[in-house]
């Protein structure tokens, strides 16, 4: 379908119609005349098509209102009127992307799939949830997402007194994002820098603030900012558009009207202010003090700027061996120096920071800041670090993976300009030309012109501080809540336990069958025929073994280098997650650390190593294990891909003390923050290494056990240096040879011949026989409890489910019934934790999880019921197609090809049959009541047999009636 200026299609005047390179197609921007909704369609050949619609809604308190509206708007429509659509739609979809997010100033509705039917059903089902939600007929969607009272009765037995307490799905999650130092670092600097502003509050919601919002001004809220000439709506990819913008305007543009005459809440620009001594005590551990610089960068409007000043910070700051990066590191002011763009508002913010902060740097951290500043100014950037950086952000624009469809990023990238400036649709996807012109000012002073405006002339700028304090036990809230339990009368307390009362028969209560009958869904039959991976070829012609994939990468080369370290000692393996950390990052034979640097980034888009085990289905006990080494290189560099990353790993020089210890309490930091904040995958790992040997070795690579070996290295690292160093030289000469070395390559034959013709046999000495085997100790149950700073818990339970019978297509669809019914329901709606799900894999291992949980026994006593349920699972023929549909579409959702290279590359090391993911796809296919009931056999085994582990707060475990094997972990 072709547009031209000037014409109006479906109410739609088209204003503008260019092409756009960046995505391969053009943009064409339009306005709907009658209801003034913005679109802007991003049209090229992608499958994998978009749509979004966004708001804009700077909060003007941190209630939360945005946020809780983002999620309670999702809990049914008028013509839509279930209770969970949004779960709906992920059980019985076709969807690539499905969810809503709340942005500082706006709140994004993106979803995606390469059907179109179904990306239809996905909007219609989207626009009638934002434009007409049942949250004016349904007081409990405001207090299920927000915050309700709950009452917990007196139990004189158990010694348990009367309490009250908040609850609610955003109170909770807020609460775990706010236990996060870096999380409170951000929100009080954006107070400093813009306190006349919206950036002043919280928009997802302050834990002390949500429960100040009232059912009013949430209704108010919504009906002044969810408004059509509020909206900016985004297409993207191989869509219809003729039936697209057809149904937009039919069904509401032409006839939803606004509900009220006031409109959205003003966003505000700040005026330049200095606010130089913000100190925000907290009550956490002493190793989450945190300090940062905040420097205004200008206006959203000048891309150019934003785009620039995100390549400075990357050159300054992006490695260790960067100029400032590196004169922070040498103060010693903490444990890691951080930086990053604040780019989605009004002002963009360049902030410089760090973590595990030694007490009073606060001052010296803006001295050596803006002292380096200035010297660089003067004396100039180093060109080399200024080319290799600007290669750096140019590789990722062009790459385009964020792990999620291409058209979701695409939209939030445009809304970074179109927000500030109706004129700027599509100025934050132009990269091509601002990065051209940033080269060609190399020479004449630019990047020192916007370092010295940026940093030493600031006039905008803001200092602040987390200071932790000792946590006063429960704190605020529940002498808050203890208050109001004693001012209450007993017809108060009778009135929550009737709101509670009637929240839980809201919640309870079966969607009529009419109504979900009305939720458009798609049938097996809409389910298109299978489209096998593209074969790959194993090359034995090659100077060393290569699994080729001939897939079209966008002239962009990646390569895998698969070392065999299965005949490593036990006491080896934390050491190799120490070489892989330390690759890139210290001084070869011939360059120093600074120079890897430089070198590494100017010349491969990527270079990482890892260690990885393999497990084969369904067996735990046959285990392979690699040290990967993976880098990416555009192909006019693919001499650079040949050569760079061996060169790396075997002349690395292990004799810099200093630069090692920086790295590895960087690592540290690192650890402890991923304790707290993705609690429910450590927790699951953790739970696996209780019970299977592949887990086991994974604990001590990057877990609680490398955790542990990691600090007590810290703690002697002095005298075990010279140790370390004779390990480390030692197994890099063992590892990196061609004996049982296979190389996997992805790009074109052409490519691929240019590659081995500059790799030869990668210089690599031919090694020993690897006659040895590595020896991993036998699981032992513990059932721990991890106490971290956080103010939820991450609760986890598994057990070996091989022994109760194979893996299957089957376990998908059973998953999927599982998270987005049972548990959807009893956890996150009941329960109010954010995240819930279960997980069966293909290696033998089962296990339950929940994310920023309030609860640990009533999480666990719901897991073990879900065995029940299972077993009685009885679906509607509609409802059982609904969830085959969405895990098969899950099975043939499009991926970038390195990650279909590095699929085929898994099968070709497990020895899997060619044909398994087909025939995965089609148990999927075949799957019935009968035998998704089944499958609860294995849950039954979880309840009655399972292990448990749980990350969290420290009061929250003591309280919990579950045997715990307690455990400060960040201070054993």
């Amino acid at each position: 379908m072709a547009f031209e200026i000037g014409e109006t299609l479906h109410g739609f005047r088209v204003s503008s119609v260019e092409p756009l390179s960046e995505i391969d197609g053009e943009a064409i921007v339009m306005r709907h005349e009658r209801s003034g909704a913005r679109l802007l369609f991003l049209k090229n050949e992608d499958e994998n098509k978009a749509f979004s619609i966004s708001f804009k809604t700077p909060p003007k308190d941190s209630t939360g209102v945005f946020h809780i509206l983002e999620h309670s708007v999702l809990c049914g429509s008028e013509k839509f009127p279930v209770k969970e659509p949004f779960v709906n739609l992920l059980k019985t979809s076709m969807q690539t992307f499905l969810n809503a997010m709340t942005f500082p100033d706006k709140t994004m509705y993106p979803v995606a799939s390469t059907n179109m039917q179904d990306l239809m059903n996905l909007t219609d089902v989207y626009m009638d949830a934002v434009l007409r939600p049942n949250i004016y007929l349904k007081r409990q969607l405001f207090e299920q997402e927000g915050w309700h009272y709950e009452l917990d009765e007196a139990d004189e037995g158990a010694g348990s007194p009367e309490r009250l307490r908040y609850n609610g799905v955003v109170f909770n999650e807020m609460k775990g994002a706010l236990s996060d130092p870096e999380d409170v670092l951000n929100y009080e600097l954006n107070k400093a820098l813009f306190p006349n502003t919206c950036y002043a509050f919280e928009s997802g919601g302050h834990p002390r603030k949500i429960p100040t919002l009232t059912y009013e001004d949430y209704l108010d809220t919504h009906a002044r900012h969810y408004r059509l000439d509020n909206s900016y709506i985004i297409l993207y990819g191989d869509i219809d558009a003729d039936r697209m913008l057809g149904h937009l305007d039919e069904e509401y543009l032409s006839v939803i009207e606004p509900r009220v005459e006031e409109g959205p809440n003003p966003i505000g620009i700040q005026e330049p202010l200095v606010n130089m001594d913000v100190v925000v005590p907290m009550g956490t551990a002493p190793e989450n003090a945190c300090v940062a610089l905040g420097y205004v960068v200008g206006t959203a409007r000048d891309f150019e700027r934003v785009l620039a000043t995100d390549v400075l910070l990357d050159a300054l700051l992006g490695g260790n061996e960067s100029p400032i990066k590196r004169a922070l590191l040498d103060e010693e002011l903490g444990g890691n120096v951080f930086s990053y763009l604040m780019d989605s508002q009004a002002q963009p913010v360049a902030m410089i920071g760090v973590r595990n902060a030694k007490p009073g740097i606060r001052t010296r951290l803006r001295e050596v800041v803006e002292e380096q500043a200035a010297k660089l100014v003067q004396e100039g950037i180093p060109r080399d670090v200024l080319n290799a950086s600007l290669s750096q952000i140019a590789f990722m624009l062009r790459e385009r993976d964020r792990g999620i469809a291409d058209g979701v990023p695409l939209a939030m990238n445009a809304m970074a300009g179109w927000l500030y400036d109706e004129d700027m649709p599509t100025t934050y996807l132009r990269y091509e030309e601002p990065l051209a012109h940033m080269r060609e000012g190399l020479e004449n002073g630019y990047f020192e012109r916007l370092l010295d405006e940026l940093i030493v002339k600031s006039n905008h700028k803001a200092l602040v501080e987390v200071l932790p304090t000792e946590p006063e036990g429960e704190g605020e809230e529940a002498a808050e809540l203890a208050e109001k339990l004693a001012s209450m009368t007993e017809a108060d307390k009778q009135a929550v336990r009737d709101d509670v009362a009637l929240l839980r028969k809201h919640q309870e209560t079966p969607d009529a069958p009419e109504d979900v009958a009305k939720l458009p869904m798609l049938h097996v039959s809409d389910i298109g025929p299978a489209k096998p991976d593209p074969a790959f070829e194993v090359l034995e012609d090659t100077p060393l073994t290569c699994l080729f994939h001939e897939l079209p990468t966008r002239h962009i080369d990646y390569v895998y280098h698969y070392f065999d370290i299965m005949d490593l000692d036990w006491e080896d393996v934390p050491y190799l997650t120490l070489l892989s950390v330390f690759t890139g990052r210290l001084a070869t034979a011939t360059r120093s650390a600074a120079e890897v640097d430089v070198w590494t980034r100017q010349h491969l888009g990527s270079l990482h190593v890892a260690a990885e085990p393999l497990v084969a289905e369904d067996d735990p006990s046959k285990i392979s294990y690699r040290l990967v080494v993976a880098a990416s290189a555009v192909a006019e560099e693919i001499e650079s891909l040949a050569s760079i990353p061996m060169e790396v790993c075997t002349s690395m020089q292990f004799d810099d003390a200093g630069r090692m210890r920086d790295i590895l309490i960087q690592r540290r930091v690192g650890l402890e923050q991923a304790f707290a904040n993705n609690g429910h995958m450590c927790a699951s790992s953790r739970v696996a290494s209780y019970l299977m040997p592949a887990a086991v070795l994974a604990e001590q690579s990057n877990g609680v056990d490398y955790y542990r070996f990691l600090k007590d290295l810290l703690d002697h690292f002095d005298e075990r240096f010279e140790g370390l160093k004779a390990k480390l030289t030692e197994l890099q000469s063992r590892i990196f040879t061609r004996n049982g070395l296979v190389t996997s390559f992805v790009g074109s034959r052409e490519e691929l011949d240019a590659y081995w013709r500059a790799a030869g046999d990668l210089d690599l000495p031919e090694g020993e026989e690897k006659v040895r085997r590595l020896v991993i100790p036998e699981p032992v149950v513990k059932n721990e409890a991890f106490i971290v700073p956080t103010d939820v818990c991450y609760v986890s339970k598994g057990t070996i489910a091989s022994s109760v019978g194979s893996y299957s297509g089957l376990w998908p669809v059973a998953s999927a019934a599982l998270s987005y019914n049972y548990l959807w329901s009893e956890v996150r709606v009941k329960g109010g934790a954010y995240g819930v799900g279960f997980r069966r894999t293909t290696a033998g291992f089962a296990r339950f999880h929940t994310y920023r949980d309030p609860n640990i026994d009533e999480s666990l006593r719901r897991f073990d019921e879900a065995a029940a349920w299972l077993a009685a699972f009885e679906p509607t023929q509609d409802e059982m197609e609904g969830y085959i549909v969405s895990t098969v579409a899950t099975h043939d959702s499009p991926v970038k090809p390195k990650h279909i290279a590095r699929r085929q590359d898994t099968a070709y090391f497990r020895d899997d049959p060619m044909d398994l993911r087909e025939r995965r796809r089609e148990e999927e296919l075949s799957a019935t009541p009968q035998s998704i009931r089944d499958c609860s056999a294995v849950l039954r085994k979880i309840a009655d047999e399972g292990a448990w582990c749980v990350f969290g707060n420290e009061n929250m475990i003591r309280s919990a009636t579950t045997p715990l094997n307690v455990i400060d972990l960040l201070n054993e």
